[in-house]
């Protein structure tokens, strides 16, 4: 295990691969912790300096008192690879991670090459939506939000056939400090890049699951498609968490988008 203090915050992290190796840097989604792409790892090709991290209020990463904004988890990864020394990295962001790395090419294009968003948006759903969901948790804890975080996460098939693996994606969200949920879900819900996003320069691939319930493929496509010469791939059995239920398709065109940098 290893961290270190990035905008103030201690950020746990694991960097593997050689160090004067392209970065490829992995931001994860809200309740989940760095773990969250172990499925995808062997999938991914080999030379590369593979970072992954736990956002605040996550993982073992620090939870410092709200209010704290996208800004906030942007200075937090900006932080971080400035300390690893890494700049002209290809950022990989999943859900709120996707707003991580849009907002991170946008206010530091120094440190990013590349990106790839994986069900996300430019702008994801609306103040009544998160509203509701950040009073619920604050009246009844995580419980309150997992069995329907679990129903848009995963394909019909996936819950049906494999309880076992569901089980422990939801013990992840369930083991999230509510407190870093809760300031995860304001960012989310107060951020909005449709303005800053179109003005990026730089390769874009995007990815939505058929069956993704949270950020509908359609709105995944519209925001890789504000880039110009963005690509986006429809993944065919996955729902919200592609890594966990179509990573070899993920792994297949991480692999095609890296080699044709």
């Amino acid at each position: 295990m290893r961290a270190l203090t990035a905008n103030g915050t201690l950020i746990h992290f694991h960097d593997t691969g050689p160090n004067d190796a392209p970065a490829l840097v992995f931001s994860n989604s809200l309740g989940t912790d760095l773990r969250a792409w172990e499925p995808l790892l062997h999938h991914l090709p080999a030379g590369w300096r593979v970072i992954r991290y736990d956002k605040r209020g996550h993982g073992l990463s620090a939870c410092p008192p709200r209010p704290w904004g996208m800004g906030d988890h942007v200075a937090d990864l900006a932080g971080l690879l400035d300390h690893l020394g890494v700049s002209g990295a290809v950022v990989c962001g999943l859900s709120v991670g996707g707003l991580i790395a849009q907002g991170l090419a946008a206010e530091r294009p120094d440190l990013v090459r590349a990106i790839i968003l994986c069900d996300t948006a430019a702008k994801i759903g609306t103040d009544e939506i998160w509203d509701g969901r950040i009073a619920a948790v604050e009246q009844s804890g995580m419980e309150a939000v997992a069995d329907a975080t679990m129903q848009r996460w995963f394909t019909g098939k996936t819950l049906r056939d494999d309880p076992e693996r569901v089980a422990l994606w939801r013990n992840m969200v369930t083991r999230t400090p509510a407190e870093g949920y809760l300031g995860t879900m304001e960012s989310i819900r107060d951020c909005d890049l449709r303005e800053s996003t179109p003005r990026l320069r730089l390769p874009c691939m995007g990815v939505g699951g058929v069956e993704d319930d949270a950020t509908p493929p359609d709105l995944v496509r519209e925001t890789v498609e504000m880039i110009p010469g963005g690509k986006f791939h429809l993944l065919r059995g996955a729902g919200h968490i592609p890594q966990a239920e179509a990573p070899e398709q993920l792994g297949r065109l991480m692999t095609e988008f890296l080699a044709g940098l």
